[in-house]
């Protein structure tokens, strides 16, 4: 269906940007991974951007089912989110969900635009000016998140754009027109002014796709499709048609490039023969002063440092050779979760002329989303590959994809774990299939259901009966957890307040009580009546002190032949989570 054009930016023009960037990206995606060189020859700046962008528009669809939904509030009409509610879920959902040295930058332009879009409060929309004004503030605050800003990379790229948009007039199609074809000039110069893009005969990476989500601004406001420079166009061919990247892999290695964003050295790097081993990503809740110690902590410690985000939330990326003191240096700071460390030698898209064979695929993995840190090493101790959902803030169907490929398997068992996540791990399934790879969905709707699976599967039978194994082990655990009501609403066992203890039994609301302990011995009560023999107990960092002796000494005292086993899910969103096989 062809879109509409916005004539101001707006809500629904955020909406309407975000979904058509997700596309752009989608179909440059692979073109964008194949002339990555720098500052990592790892083929995956497209995928990495692609994440990014789709984690910020599931964070402004949320938006917006919120309000579709009545739900609102504030001085914000039921139905129709102001533009502040679309910029800042835009920004929100590109900081969790940023991934590699170009995503995290990608999300702070994007931070940077809402800063502008949201300082006036609940204005309706913006003009043209106001567009340029986002465009200017957003390149000017990515280039201050990186430690050693280099010309030739996306930030030269955002810049010119900026520029372009500046000295335009008129309304919010000629703004973007104008910083679209700032940043394609700028983008052309690229191989000018690095020499390892030179070598490689390409444009940069991430500036290539800085360029694809201008494209999708412009069609925003116009209903047009922009093409491509010429310029750009031909050098994105040449990589493609000759193969360049390894060309640009041992020119890594063999020129002395400036320090910056990617700082190299005359050995290269990613190779384990002098530059850094390890990409570190993590998000960090931690205050301004401490974020500023940590900058300076992990700039001595390494490079390609990109810092961005603000209000007690950043997401923290460097390349270094001493992953633990990475996370160290996060931990001193405040809280860092979501930790992503990849070894750069480990992966097939970081060897280089052969000199290593690639790594040999395992037979069989189970990839499973988790809710709470605690569980996440309980499942990766199972073997499991995992992805941490942290409330309210579900994993992206591309987050899976990711996930699939990372454990490197011919055959891949996915438990969501959430009845909501359905349809997103379908299509994370469907998408892992074209790629070659074998794929059984188990619908788990819980973690306590994926336990129950994961304690029953065995990689060394046929993939179809361990599936049938592990489908049947879950299917027959009830699951049940004790959380806390955010608002006052209509449930199957009556009207709940806001604060108000909530059992839920398979998904429905069982039980509405004031004490938590109390509440979780209800509804424990209710499911052993049916019968049992095993009880999980997964409980959240806030559960109250006692509440698991409480339940275990409830079965000892009531159900003989029942056992009762007891985890640590940390911060998982449900007070406790309750399993029974």
């Amino acid at each position: 269906m062809a879109q509409v054009p916005q004539t101001f930016f707006d809500a629904l023009a955020v909406r309407t940007w975000c979904g058509l960037a997700l596309t752009a990206l989608g179909r440059a995606r692979e073109e964008i991974d194949a002339i990555n060189v720098y500052p990592v020859a790892d083929g995956d700046t497209g995928t990495n951007l692609y994440l990014t962008v789709e984690s910020a528009a599931t964070a402004v669809e949320a938006v917006f089912a919120g309000h579709e939904a009545g739900s609102g509030g504030g001085s914000v009409p039921a139905g129709k989110p102001s533009l502040a509610d679309a910029a800042r879920a835009m920004a929100h959902g590109a900081l969790i969900g940023a991934r590699g040295n170009s995503g995290t930058i990608l999300a702070q332009l994007l931070r940077g635009m809402a800063q502008v879009l949201t300082a006036e409060g609940e204005t309706p929309h913006t003009d043209g000016n106001g567009l340029g004004l986002a465009l200017r503030h957003a390149a000017d605050s990515a280039r201050q998140a990186v430690a050693h800003p280099v010309e030739g990379t996306v930030l030269s790229v955002a810049s010119a754009a900026a520029d372009a948009a500046e000295g335009a007039e008129g309304d919010c199609g000629t703004v973007a027109r104008a910083a679209y074809r700032g940043a394609c000039v700028a983008l052309a110069a690229t191989p000018g002014q690095l020499a390892v893009l030179e070598h490689a005969g390409v444009v940069d990476a991430g500036g290539r796709g800085l360029v694809a989500v201008l494209a999708a601004l412009v069609e925003t406001f116009t209903g047009e499709v922009p093409e491509l420079s010429a310029a750009v166009s031909a050098a994105a061919a040449a990589a493609a048609a000759h193969g360049r990247v390894e060309a640009a892999r041992a020119a890594d290695r063999a020129d002395d490039g400036p320090d910056g964003e990617g700082r190299q050295d005359g050995e290269g790097r990613a190779d384990g023969e002098g530059g850094p081993a390890f990409e570190v990503i993590y998000l960090l809740e931690a205050e301004d002063p401490a974020v500023a110690r940590l900058r300076q902590r992990l700039d001595a410690l390494g490079d390609s440092l990109v810092v961005v985000g603000g209000d007690g939330l950043w997401n923290v990326h460097v390349h270094v050779d001493d992953a633990g003191a990475a996370v160290e240096a996060g931990v001193e700071a405040g809280r860092p979760y979501r930790i992503r460390i990849t070894h750069f030698g480990a992966d097939d898209a970081h060897t280089r002329g052969g000199e290593r064979p690639p790594r040999e695929r395992v037979q069989r993995a189970v990839v499973a989303v988790v809710p709470g840190e605690g569980l996440a090493g309980l499942y990766a101790e199972a073997g499991a590959t995992t992805v941490l959902a942290r409330p309210g803030e579900p994993p992206a169907s591309g987050e899976l994809v990711e996930a699939v490929r990372r454990a490197h398997a011919r055959e891949v068992v996915m438990l969501p774990n959430d009845a909501d996540l359905r349809h997103t791990a379908a299509a994370a399934a469907e998408q892992a299939r074209t790629e070659g790879i074998r794929v059984a969905l188990i619908p788990t709707r819980s973690a306590v259901q994926g336990i129950a699976a994961l304690a029953v599967h065995e990689p060394d039978r046929r993939f179809d009966e361990d599936v049938v194994s592990m489908t049947s082990a879950a299917g027959a655990t009830r699951y049940a957890e004790v959380t806390v009501a955010e608002r006052q609403s209509w449930t199957m066992a009556g009207i709940c307040q806001a604060g108000d203890v909530l059992g839920l039994i398979d998904g429905d609301v069982a039980v509405i009580g004031s004490d938590v302990t109390a509440a979780a011995e209800t509804v424990l009560n209710r499911m052993l009546a049916a019968g049992g023999e095993l009880v999980t107990l997964v409980l959240g960092d806030e559960a109250p002190e006692g509440v698991a002796e409480r339940l275990e000494a409830r079965v000892r005292e009531a159900y003989l032949a029942v056992d009762t086993v007891v985890y640590r899910g940390g911060r998982q969103g449900a007070l406790v989570l309750i399993g029974v096989e």
